[in-house]
């Protein structure tokens, strides 16, 4: 496929590049500076803005389908009204875990430990997945992880879910952005959550 990674050079958006691009996709790295991100067969590496709609546009026409691995101060509605307007037919959205239920009716945001430093960022995330399911044209997913995610080894292996936080014998739910990218790129081949959010950890 070709695929354009928004926030190419980011954490995320730097691991789901690579792991696009090893499995053969013609990989659209896009970053407000593209020099940040490792040369790799099958990737071009572009400049972009994605808050600006119109230019957004013309760098994913053409396109199979768009991976936002942005921060959520680029709205829902600015991603969709770019695709629907280059035509490209389906959206990934690197989610956040705030929203995920650790318990009938309770979201991970309204635990008692949730720290507030990251509340704002957390509610974005929150509001971005609520616009995206008032979508019925675009071919939208949000992949919410881990409620940890970090630098770590690449173990091949994850266990996914959909709206409840996915936890190991212990307790801990926590995913490496390696083995996220990779998740993200099966879900992109394999297409098991069109309209839908998931999440996934060890």
């Amino acid at each position: 496929m070709k695929v354009a990674v928004l926030g190419a050079s980011g954490r995320a958006g730097s691991q789901i590049t690579r792991e696009l691009a090893a499995r053969g996709h013609q990989v659209t790295a896009v970053a407000r500076k593209p020099q940040a991100i490792a040369a790799a067969p099958g990737v071009t590496a572009v400049a972009g803005d994605a808050a600006d709609p119109a230019a957004l546009t013309a760098l994913i026409r053409g396109h199979d389908a768009v991976v936002s691995a942005l921060h959520f101060d680029v709205t829902a509605d600015t991603l969709l009204s770019a695709l629907r307007a280059a035509g490209v037919p389906r959206l990934l959205v690197t989610g956040g875990a705030a929203s995920l239920e650790v318990a009938p009716g309770q979201r991970l945001i309204d635990s008692p430990d949730f720290p507030d430093e990251w509340r704002e960022f957390a509610m974005g995330g929150i509001r971005f997945l609520d616009a995206l399911r008032d979508e019925t044209g675009i071919d939208w997913t949000f992949f919410s992880p881990a409620a940890l995610i970090e630098e770590g080894p690449r173990l091949g292996h994850y266990r996914t879910g959909t709206d409840r936080l996915v936890t190991d014998a212990q307790g801990q739910s926590r995913i490496s952005f390696a083995d996220y990218a990779i998740a993200m790129a099966d879900e992109l081949e394999q297409h098991r959550h069109p309209r839908a959010r998931f999440t996934a950890a060890y």
